[in-house]
């Protein structure tokens, strides 16, 4: 990787734009990069770092921080740009961090998103081709042709910091660890240990678990066993305990042979309880049928006794049925004459009711003489139809005339109505008129005054705007005021500190001396009278407070410069919107045309109140012309109206009369057909009330004749059939009849009777209830107490041997549950022992694992061993062959080994702590140190070319011998290629180093300038 362009812009330190050419610097192969202290040295490389990773090293990247310039104006955008070659490509890098910017529109600020942009140099066309302006994107691909190199490891190789490896070589084996760990990315091996760690615990977890689960299966056959094992103690060992599987499975054995035991013992003394409870169950039922045979022998005996006291009700009952058998034959003549009678009595009561309502002259009159007197009035009664119709019509002309006269009088009230409406209709229509005109002229003035209102609303809040604006200015040029005043003060006090320690530098450098250590300005090893300490030395730490204190309030007073600024602008647009578009004036003196904000308050509110009276009354525009069109139509409606009951008036003139003429004729027909009656309805009313009695007179007649002769022949036949069924008279026979209720009360009765003498018979003559009554009385009682004895007993067996039987099913399956337990822990513990040995190894803890090397420190120590080797090579050469560093595994009292470092002395062959170097001896040892990482780092990233190597600080604590020594090797850096940039402030390096790129601290902010061969540029 080779550097040719490096640009930033508001970056750091770097308020303008600033270009270093790193092909100019690089020419030479070695060059200076010097600064005054803060002035922006470290600030370059964070830049390189910050445009290939997106990101700065070390403490710079953390929160809060940011990379934008202090001293940058706020319209400048922070950007960084790289040229570089890596890979055979020539690559341009631009980044810009997330950073504040002034809003397009408006007051404030807004935050402008970070932005990436990757081009490409084709060298056939001679121009950048654009690849990428995604951050992913342009990150994978620097990433890539760094051969995979983080961010970390760039910083490493590219940047050695010679203070960083001088406490590498005084640090212990973890500290180093930790250092090589980012470096070489050794995660994954801690990841392995880490992994079987997880693993082991895990393992262990799982056989614990299993033996939770064993013991749990002990605990409940413990329980099962219920002292089938009491001379075999209980295992106690805990989970994870050797041998406890094996005692379990051999305690749930003794139980099982035990409980085995137990079952046999109560399966015996089952069989022996059923045995005895069957005995007592025959004997029981034995004696029951001896007692339920006596029993029903002597019941027996009780029923046919009472069959003998009751045989003369038997046999009355038998002769009763026998005599309604006999008058049954009788019944269903005596049926028809008692419903001829009922017929007749009927016929006869309807009858004489009938005749009640006949003339006095017709009570006697038979069927023919009243038939004859209906078809007479019935020929009457049709003469009275043509006279009925001619009442109906006058009836129906007297309401035709009523309706004419109710329509008369309803129209005479309309046209009543309409005459008076027409009569003031000029009137009204002019009035409607002129009410819409006025409408008109309102909605005309509401627009007019609406196109005024909101010019004057605009100015009312400028004008407040105007006057609120007015009042923060007055405070803004106060705070400005006191902002001045503080940026002076605490300028005064820095440049005074500032002198003050000039004035002492000589003492603050002494201070600094250390007897034996060349002096940094002269370079002599004697201080032979150093400049004393006075009691008011000013430090560099109060300096620079001094002067954070001042930029601070400079930048505060800039702050309140620009904000007050702002709210001129802001106050100048408010007033101009606040004046009227044709006031007079020029626009650089707009106080004194400045109108007050009640003056516009006032006029807004008189706008307002006249625009509000204009738009209500413009309102009514609508409502008046509907109803000015709803009059029109109404007087149209009216005029057709009147128009109408005029020609209804004269037609109802002539319709009166004509039913006049009609109803004068009707009257004299229906007067001679009504007779003495009010109405020719009500006289034929009365003929067919006359015409319906007398058909149903004679009909009546006729039926109680029928039912007469009827009767007469059912009586005849009712005596013969009681004769000849052996009764005197028809009532005799009626008299023994019985109804169905009392006839199978009595069948029941005699049926009953002869049921029970049947079975009474057949219980006696049983020969096993006979032979049972001989015996003496059986006892059911007793026999039911000895079963009862027997039937508990054979309970209590039965209960134990259940309980028996139970508990050896289920210590039998708790054993099995215990044997797959077992089982099921063997690959569990093999496991376990198997990655338990693993994660003891790797972690160092084994005795198999002597150095106790955790398996990322053994990693680490073959690198460190990789980059003594290559320090030694520019070791040797800086210290003419003196010094050697080595690699130790070998262990420091308890603690682990794996990562020391040792230096060989060859003057004096011996090997020795690289913490005993001197300060000298350190530096080119780091240095050395240094060197060797970048090129082991290198070829782990796939080795990757770097062609431009940076060397901060630490070259001050050198002689002039060594120093030559020490830039002889990085000549040879030069020698393959390379280009060495060193970073220091070292006087005599600016002598020895022509090309020089320097950081010159500014108030306005730092700047860099390039010098080639001495000659600034």
């Amino acid at each position: 990787m080779r550097l040719h362009r490096l640009a930033v812009t508001a970056f750091g330190p770097f308020a303008a734009r600033q270009e270093m050419d790193f092909d100019a610097l690089t020419a030479d192969g070695l060059f200076l990069l010097h600064g005054a202290t803060g002035a922006g040295k470290t600030s370059v490389l964070d830049a390189v770092c910050f445009a290939l990773y997106g990101t700065v090293p070390g403490a710079r990247q953390g929160p809060g921080a940011s990379l934008r310039s202090d001293h940058a104006p706020a319209d400048l955008s922070t950007e960084v740009l790289l040229d570089l070659t890596v890979g055979g490509r020539r690559l341009e890098i631009r980044r810009s961090p997330a950073q504040p910017r002034p809003k397009k529109k408006g007051q404030g600020f807004t935050t402008e998103r970070a932005q990436s942009r990757l081009r490409e140099y084709v060298p056939a066309t001679g121009e950048w081709k654009a690849l990428s302006s995604s951050h992913e994107e342009i990150g994978e691909e620097v990433t890539q042709l760094l051969g995979g190199m983080s961010r970390e490891q760039f910083c490493q190789v590219v940047l050695l910091p010679q203070g960083d490896f001088a406490r590498f070589l005084r640090s212990d084996a973890e500290a180093r660890g930790r250092l090589l760990g980012r470096l070489f990315d050794t995660r994954r091996f801690a990841a392995v240990e880490e992994r079987l760690a997880e693993r082991r615990r895990a393992a262990e977890a799982r056989v614990r678990t299993g033996d939770e689960r064993l013991l749990a299966a002990l605990h409940k056959m413990e329980q099962a066993a219920a002292g089938v094992a009491d001379d075999w103690p209980v295992p106690t060992q805990a989970p994870g305990d050797p041998g406890l599987a094996e005692a379990v499975l051999a305690w749930a054995a003794v139980a099982r042979a035990g409980a085995q035991e137990r079952h046999a013992v109560a399966d015996s003394a089952l069989a022996a309880a059923e045995a005895r409870e069957r005995s007592a169950r025959t004997a029981l039922e034995a004696a029951r049928e001896q007692d339920r045979l006596q029993q029903r022998y002597e019941d027996a005996r009780r029923r046919d006794e009472a069959l003998t006291a009751g045989r003369a009700d038997h046999d009355a009952a038998v002769a009763r049925m026998e005599l309604a058998r006999r008058a049954e034959r009788v019944a269903p003549a005596l049926t028809l004459r008692d419903d001829a009678a009922r017929d007749h009595r009927t016929a006869q009561q309807a009858l004489d009711g009938v005749r009640a309502a006949l003339p006095p002259e017709l009570t006697e009159a038979g069927a023919e003489q009243l038939a004859d007197e209906e078809r007479r009035i019935r020929r009457d009664l049709g003469g009275l139809e043509a006279a009925r119709r001619a009442e109906q019509r006058a009836e129906e002309i007297v309401r035709q005339r009523a309706a004419l006269d109710r329509a008369a009088r309803a129209d005479d009230g309309v046209l009543q109505d309409a005459q008076e409406w027409l009569a003031g209709w000029q009137a009204l229509r002019a009035a409607h008129q002129e009410r819409v005109a006025l409408a008109q002229e309102a909605a005309t003035r509401a627009e007019q005054l609406a196109g005024r209102l909101d010019p004057a609303r605009r100015r009312l809040r400028a004008a407040r705007e105007r006057d609120r604006l007015t009042a923060r200015v007055a405070d803004a040029e106060q705070e400005l005021r006191a902002a001045h005043d503080t940026a002076l003060s605490a300028k005064d006090g820095w440049l005074d500190l500032k002198e003050r320690r000039l004035a002492h530098i000589a003492a603050e450098l002494a201070a600094h001396l250390v007897p034996g250590a060349p002096c940094a300005v002269c370079g002599s090893p004697d201080h032979p009278a150093p400049a004393p300490t006075s009691a008011d030395q000013v430090t560099p730490a109060d300096e620079e407070a001094a002067y954070r204190t001042h930029t601070r309030a400079q930048e505060a007073a800039g702050d309140a410069g620009r904000a007050l600024a702002v709210l001129h602008e802001a106050r100048a647009a408010a007033r101009r919107q606040a004046r009227a578009d044709d006031a007079p004036g020029p626009p650089g003196e707009p106080d004194a045309y400045d109108t007050p904000e009640t003056e516009l308050a006032a006029l807004v509110a008189e706008l307002e109140r006249d625009h509000r009276a204009a738009h209500d009354s413009a309102t009514g525009t609508h409502a008046a012309r509907e109803a000015l069109d709803r009059i029109e139509r109404e007087h149209a409606e009216r005029t057709v109206a009147r128009q109408q009951i005029e020609q209804r008036q004269a037609a109802r003139t002539a319709e009166r009369e004509a039913l006049d003429r009609e109803q004068s004729a009707l009257t004299d027909e229906v007067e001679r057909a009504r007779g003495g009656a009010r109405s020719v309805a009500e006289r034929a009313a009365q003929w067919e009330r006359r015409v319906l009695l007398l058909a149903e007179a004679a009909e009546a007649v006729r039926t109680c004749d029928a039912t007469a002769r009827r009767l007469k022949d059912t009586d005849g036949q009712a005596a013969d059939t009681a004769y000849r069924a052996g009764f005197d008279t028809p009532g005799a026979a009626a008299g023994a009849l019985l109804d169905d209720a009392a006839h199978r009360a009595l069948q029941r009765r005699v049926d009953a009777w002869r049921t029970e003498a049947a079975a009474v018979a057949d219980r006696l003559a049983e020969p096993a209830a006979r032979a049972a009554a001989e015996l003496p009385p059986a006892d059911p009682a007793a026999a039911a107490a000895i079963l009862a004895v027997a039937e508990r007993a054979l309970r209590d067996a039965a209960t134990a041997c259940a309980a028996a039987q139970e508990r050896r099913g289920e210590l039998a399956a708790l054993s099995r549950q215990a044997l797959a337990e077992h089982r099921a822990l063997g690959p569990l513990r093999a496991e376990y022992d198997r990655v338990a040995g693993l994660a003891a190894l790797t972690a160092g803890t084994s005795a198999a694992n002597e150095r106790r090397m955790r398996l990322e420190s053994y990693v680490l120590a073959a690198r460190l061993e990789q980059v003594a080797a290559a320090a030694t090579a520019r070791l040797q050469r800086m210290s003419a062959g003196r010094y050697t560093l080595t690699h130790s595994d070998a262990r420091a009292g308890s603690k682990r080994a794996g990562l020391g470092l040792r230096v060989v002395d060859a003057w004096t062959g011996s090997a020795r702590d690289t913490a005993t170097l001197s300060g000298g001896e350190a530096f080119f040892a780091s240095l050395a140190l240094a060197l060797g990482l970048a090129d082991v780092v290198t070829d782990e990233a796939g080795g990757v070319r770097l062609d431009t190597l940076f060397i901060d600080e630490g070259f001050g604590s050198l002689d002039e011998q060594t120093l030559d020594e020490v830039l002889d090797v990085l000549d040879s850096l030069r020698e393959r290629d390379r280009s060495v940039g060193i970073v220091s402030h070292v006087p005599d390096l600016r002598r020895r180093i022509p090309t020089q790129l320097e950081v010159v601290k500014e108030r306005s902010g730092s700047a860099v300038h390039l010098r080639l061969g001495g000659a600034g540029d």
